[in-house]
């Protein structure tokens, strides 16, 4: 039987997409939409500050993110929290305000154990804003399925993929730059979370609840 979202039935030569197919697909798509480039911004800035050298850093930190976002997503797609959407799109570019802000007054990439901790905490934090965004789409996605907990599993393991494949390629990006231009890391911090603190700022002024 044909898998269907909303009024659409989704197959391929002949062959029907399963629903954990389908819904890893959606997961995927929507974290790499450009569209949504607002946490493809965040996830950018996130890591801007950090180097190839230290992907055991980065992947504690967007560990933090996902079990935040993931706690939300969860949560709000069972319908167990409810939140203004107005607000939830306000305060996504706010989490991309405060990480540039921080990025830019940064002056090294060698941390002691408590600034780490810090920055883990508040990936934490800013992950449960972002589960927030990501739930209002599933919620409409979801609307004709009769079980939420598979379709919910694969949206969200859709949503990680995207999200290695965003970081890995922005590390490899910089390893790229800064070999061939020389540029230094501090210099590659400085573009992309002044970027983001542009671009945010201008998101926060638009997205501000009225």
């Amino acid at each position: 039987m044909p898998c269907k979202i909303n009024t659409f039935t989704l197959s391929e030569s002949g062959k029907t997409m399963s629903t954990f197919q389908l819904y890893l697909q959606l997961g995927i798509e929507h974290i790499a939409d450009i569209k949504g480039y607002d946490h493809i911004l965040f996830l950018i800035t996130l890591c801007a500050v950090y180097q190839i050298k230290h992907w055991n850093k980065i992947l504690i930190l967007i560990t933090a993110f996902t079990i935040g976002h993931t706690t939300t997503l969860v949560l709000a797609t069972f319908d167990w929290l409810r939140i203004s959407s107005d607000w939830v799109e306000f305060l996504i570019p706010v989490t991309i305000f405060l990480t540039s802000v921080g990025n830019i007054f940064q002056q090294k990439t060698e941390f002691n154990k408590g600034m780490h901790i810090y920055k883990y905490l508040l990936a934490l934090f800013f992950g449960l804003i972002h589960g927030l965004g990501f739930s209002n789409y599933l919620r409409m996605m979801l609307s004709e399925e009769n079980s939420l907990a598979g379709p919910l599993f694969s949206f969200n393991l859709g949503i990680e993929a995207g999200q290695l494949i965003i970081v890995g390629g922005f590390l490899l990006l910089g390893i790229l730059v800064m070999n061939i231009f020389k540029a230094k890391p501090r210099e590659w911090n400085l573009v992309f979370s002044g970027a983001g603190f542009g671009v945010s700022l201008v998101l926060m002024i638009e997205r501000f609840p009225l």
